[in-house]
């Protein structure tokens, strides 16, 4: 997972480090720059993959703007944007300019800082425990990551053992694979339309960003891993009326819909399809089938996460992606103006947490992280919803 985000000089962003769990919410008032974070995130992560043209951050999720409304207004004298990315113990550093009408890398400046206090992988521990300068570890990791090994300088590594000099190339190259796994992010935003229209398709694979190719990969999931389809069967059942969903048998070539059981409806009429399924339900099964399938992204956003949701629904559900992230080992961020969604986190678990997003007295987008220690009015612990409405933990613009 990404432990640690740092992000500098990017639309109300000046400065902003984030700790990030399995599962984060984001919570504040409107203008706080909650999507601006997402935003940065998502910039980073394409730059990163030399995907900075307009059309796939667009596709990502991300707002296309002018290049001097991307960069912030607080920092004259700081062109560049920065993005840093703590996996695994390892930061990568991701400085970027605009360039040729895209977002670019900056040249040579990308490297990746190894944390001896946090690295994990024994294997390197014990090389920087040796006489071997950091540096010249530090450079061999960026050359093999960036598959030049044939760069190699090793009379700069002759001290290590030829044993440590392929764990070293093994590390890199299981460090690579998930920064390649973890880097691959976007917000998804669903909309109503777009979740009722299921000949919606995607450039984007499996799922779109706004909810184009639900039906498809639902129909994937049904033939090739009936368990996740049962799964997600399975789940939706927290709505009362609902006894179960299928893909008919009897489709036409040009033809996409399910049929959807409500067991309060008369014999010969129980079931209706996508186009007249209520909001929450569409919005949910695309919930599910996001977290569930295998196809989709490991660290991904959804900017606001109660559209269609009331605050019982959306209490359980932030309790059930909370579980699935677990499960399918996703990571993820939720926006949400809805105070009810917090009162389904959990924050004596470490894995989910809370940030109270604001901008300070000079408008710099800030987060807050809420810890789980209660705030007890009266004797009585308060909810979080309510300590939000109340305004104990910040977040109200007034």
């Amino acid at each position: 997972m990404i432990k640690e985000i740092k992000i500098e000089n990017f639309k109300s962003i000046q400065s902003l480090n984030l700790e990030l769990g399995q599962l984060n919410v984001f919570i504040g008032a409107n203008g706080s720059g909650k999507s601006n974070i997402l935003e940065g995130i998502a910039l980073g992560s394409a730059v990163s993959e030399g995907k900075g043209d307009n059309e796939f951050l667009a596709a990502r999720g991300i707002r296309v703007v002018s290049e001097a409304q991307m960069k912030s207004g607080f920092n004259k004298l700081e062109s560049k944007i920065l993005f840093e990315f703590l996996i695994s113990g390892f930061k990568y550093i991701i400085p970027i300019e605009y360039n040729s009408k895209k977002w670019v890398e900056q040249k040579n400046t990308n490297y990746i800082d190894i944390d001896s206090q946090k690295i994990k992988k024994e294997g390197v521990a014990k090389m920087l425990e040796q006489k071997t300068n950091n540096k010249d570890i530090i450079e061999a990791f960026n050359l093999i990551m960036d598959s030049k090994t044939e760069e190699l300088d090793m009379s700069k590594l002759s001290t290590l053992q030829l044993d440590n000099i392929v764990a070293l190339g093994n590390i890199a190259k299981e460090i690579n694979s998930e920064k390649k796994a973890y880097l691959d992010f976007f917000i998804f935003a669903p909309e109503n339309t777009f979740l009722r229209r299921f000949e919606e398709e995607t450039q984007i694979k499996p799922l779109g960003i706004r909810g184009e190719g639900l039906f498809k990969e639902i129909a994937e999931m049904a033939v090739h891993k009936p368990e996740q389809f049962a799964k997600i069967n399975q789940y939706l059942q927290l709505f009362d009326w609902f006894e179960g969903f299928e893909i008919p048998n009897d489709l036409k070539f040009t033809e996409q819909r399910i049929k959807i059981k409500d067991q309060f409806l008369e014999e010969g009429l129980q079931y209706i399809d996508q186009r007249s399924a209520n909001e929450g339900f569409l919005y949910l099964l695309f919930y599910l089938t996001l977290f569930i399938s295998d196809d989709t992204p490991k660290f991904f956003a959804i900017d606001n996460i109660d559209n269609a949701m009331n605050p019982k629904l959306g209490r359980e559900l932030i309790k059930l992606l909370a579980q699935l992230a677990k499960e399918h080992g996703k990571q993820v961020i939720l926006t949400t103006h809805n105070p009810a969604i917090l009162d389904g986190l959990n924050l004596n678990d470490e894995t989910q947490r809370l940030f109270v997003i604001s901008r300070n007295a000079e408008g710099h987008t800030k987060a807050l992280r809420i810890h789980k220690d209660p705030i007890v009015k009266d004797k009585i612990p308060v909810k979080l919803s309510e300590q939000f409405l109340r305004g104990y933990i910040g977040g109200l613009n007034f």
